[in-house]
């Protein structure tokens, strides 16, 4: 018998335990430039470790997804070993790189360890406790897992300042010293999750017949059409949010807040989390929890428009119309990213059941892989090849046309986006005959 004392710690406890340690692989930026510069390679050559990270979690989640859906316990195990292996691992070979400057083999280490190794861990470990939740929190599911999946955006603002104070305490070698304390810590945290996680007793009975499907069988459950449409929304989404998110900092610098990043950085991450927790908690509400994802998609138009309309990005600097302009769109966009997060699972649910959710959801994440290889690097050839850079009052490198059309890339993907959120995801009433 489902209770609210075991809902807590059987679910809620051990989702906040494992997402708030994986959704630290944000943190990325925080040490990048560090870890470059200690083994003797550029930025840009450590950056695809980030890359491969969120690769390897879109696809291991894809691939992953019937072993989650078979046995938490073995998938959270899985996450909590390859989690904390892999920034073990990321810390081995840092030391190694400082040992052996411009080594291909630290390189290339660190590419395994941060890219595949954790990102096993990342892939497993965001999908072991959502299914759980939902089944505990059936009637408010999206809150359930709007929470979990706010802490995975959450961890950056979390961990970040922490990260900061150990590299700054830590004295010579504090980056590997860093990945080699919390590895430790991690897997503490996302062991003890392991070991709470627990799906509700008698929770398969209702579900007998949905989990003899196999995936494809789920998916035809409706026209083809319908996933398809889901899978590519949730891949704009995310392609979209990356592409202004990783120039989010330079483009704060453009409007003249160049002495604010951090803060603006830190708020932005709370509405990234808050996106999560209150879009999904909001589409409860809702009929047809697609809704969400129309709402998204008019309010990043809306903003988008009115930024490239005024050029806002580009004239900013003095203006604190275009400036707070601006910053609307960044608010808005990451609250965009983190709800189309949280409410992917729920609205997968509610098109196909419970039975197979897991898996579907793991398959659906592959989206995420994709996006994190073409999001960033498509947005930072745009700002590369238009434009020109100039240097502002406080000597930084910007290039003002380069971000500002970065938005007319965003925005014809979200358009498409939402007309396919409107004409192939459609509410599960008008499908039926």
């Amino acid at each position: 018998m489902k209770n609210s004392q075991n809902k807590w710690i059987c679910a809620a406890i051990p989702a906040l335990l494992l997402h708030c340690s994986i959704g630290t692989v944000y943190c990325w930026s925080i040490f990048s430039q560090e870890i470059a510069d200690y083994i003797g390679f550029s930025k840009g050559a450590t950056e695809w470790a980030f890359s491969f990270a969120i690769f390897f979690l879109g696809m291991s989640a894809a691939f992953l997804g019937n072993v989650v859906e078979k046995d938490i316990h073995k998938s959270s195990l899985i996450a909590a070993v390859c989690f904390a292996l892999g920034m073990a691992g990321t810390g081995f070979f840092i030391y190694y790189g400082g040992q052996h400057p411009h080594s291909l083999v630290s390189l290339i280490g660190i590419y395994i360890s941060y890219g595949f190794i954790m990102g096993i861990g990342l892939g497993t470990g965001y999908l072991s406790p959502v299914k759980t939740l939902m089944l505990w929190f059936e009637d408010r599911k999206g809150l359930a897992t709007g929470l979990a999946v706010a802490c995975f955006g959450a961890a950056k603002a979390i961990a970040s300042p922490i990260m900061q104070a150990m590299l700054d305490g830590l004295g010579d070698g504090g980056i590997y010293k860093m990945f080699w304390i919390l590895a430790c810590v991690y897997f503490v945290m996302m062991f003890v999750g392991h070991l709470l996680l627990k799906k509700p007793e008698g929770w398969h009975e209702p579900q007998k017949k949905e989990k003899g499907q196999g995936i494809l069988s789920v998916i035809k459950t409706r026209p083809i059409t319908n996933y398809i449409g889901i899978w590519v929304m949730f891949y704009i989404n995310i392609t979209c949010g990356l592409a202004l998110i990783s120039q989010e900092k330079m483009i704060v610098k453009c409007i003249g807040l160049a002495g604010v990043v951090g803060i603006i950085s830190t708020i932005s991450a709370i509405f990234n989390a808050g996106g999560r927790l209150g879009f999904s908690a909001w589409a409860d509400t809702m009929k047809d929890r697609n809704t969400i994802y129309k709402l998204i998609f008019i309010l990043s138009i809306v903003f988008t428009g009115l930024v490239m309309i005024t050029g806002g990005i580009r004239n900013g600097s003095g203006s604190i119309l275009l400036t707070i302009l601006v910053l609307c769109l960044i608010f808005v966009v990451n609250a965009g990213y983190g709800g189309g997060f949280s409410n992917v699972p729920t609205l997968l649910s509610d098109h196909y059941g419970m039975g197979s959710i897991s898996a579907l959801h793991g398959i659906t994440l592959s989206a995420w892989a994709f996006a994190g290889l073409t999001g960033n690097q498509i947005a930072n050839l745009i700002v590369n090849k238009t434009g020109s850079f100039i240097t502002d009052d406080h000597g930084n490198s910007i290039n003002p046309v380069g971000y500002q059309n970065v938005l007319y890339f965003t925005i014809v993907l979200y358009i498409i986006a939402l007309l396919l959120s409107v004409f192939l995801v459609r509410p599960m009433d008008k499908d039926k005959k």
